[in-house]
């Protein structure tokens, strides 16, 4: 669905976004990598090679179809302000999980309720908005290797929910529908719990798996 598409990861020279971007450009899109400064997106998507093209981040959001927001939750909200200008007819994809360091083991949700609910807030109504990829383990995703984990995906439209749970199969990895996207609340949660059970049980990389046959 999305194929013939520009996808821009801001924030892109960080773990996740530099994972999701080459995964991206591996499976054949067309892909530009966003950072605060375009010297350093531009050398990470050398780096990662693929095609990949960097930009400063609100270039690289200006210049896609589809926007992938990858960075920290202490950075959301700038970074959002900061493309909000460009993002008009796009397709926004949320990845922010509301990590406080040191207590990243413990589920400290914002005041919104959700990372996705304060990006909607900033955004404002009039943006298509979803959020995902929240409990796959970046290093896990940079590596060419089988993914055993699913991604919840949520947005209040169905279509652009799909849109992504295709994408995320593209890529490897089985994406689920998880509804509104006031329900990205539980996988954002599941996170800190993710990462407490990687430490406790010395797990490399834990994710979450959804039983039943999901052929909807």
């Amino acid at each position: 669905m999305l194929i013939d598409q520009t996808l821009a990861v801001v924030g892109g020279t960080g773990q996740l976004g530099a994972a999701l971007a080459w995964r991206l450009a591996r499976a054949g899109h067309n892909v530009v990598i966003g950072s605060r400064n375009a010297a350093s997106a531009q050398a990470r998507a050398a780096e990662l090679g693929h095609g990949l093209t960097g930009m400063a981040n609100r270039d690289a959001a200006a210049a896609a179809d589809v926007v992938f927001v990858t960075v920290p939750f202490a950075a959301q909200a700038d970074t959002l302000r900061e493309i909000a200008p460009v993002l008009a007819g796009k397709l926004v994809v949320d990845t922010t999980v509301p990590l406080v360091p040191p207590k990243v083991m413990r589920v400290q949700l914002p005041p919104e309720g959700s990372a996705a609910e304060r990006a909607r807030g900033v955004l404002g109504e009039g943006i298509r908005l979803v959020s995902g990829f929240h409990n796959v383990a970046a290093h896990k995703l940079a590596q060419d290797v089988a993914l055993d984990c699913d991604i919840l995906v949520f947005g209040d439209s169905k279509d652009d929910r799909a849109a992504i749970v295709e994408l995320a199969g593209r890529i490897g990895l089985r994406g689920v529908h998880g509804g509104a996207l006031a329900n990205s609340a539980a996988a954002e949660a599941m996170t800190s719990l993710l990462i407490f059970i990687n430490k406790f049980y010395a797990v490399d990389g834990a994710g979450i798996r959804v039983t039943g046959n999901l052929l909807a």
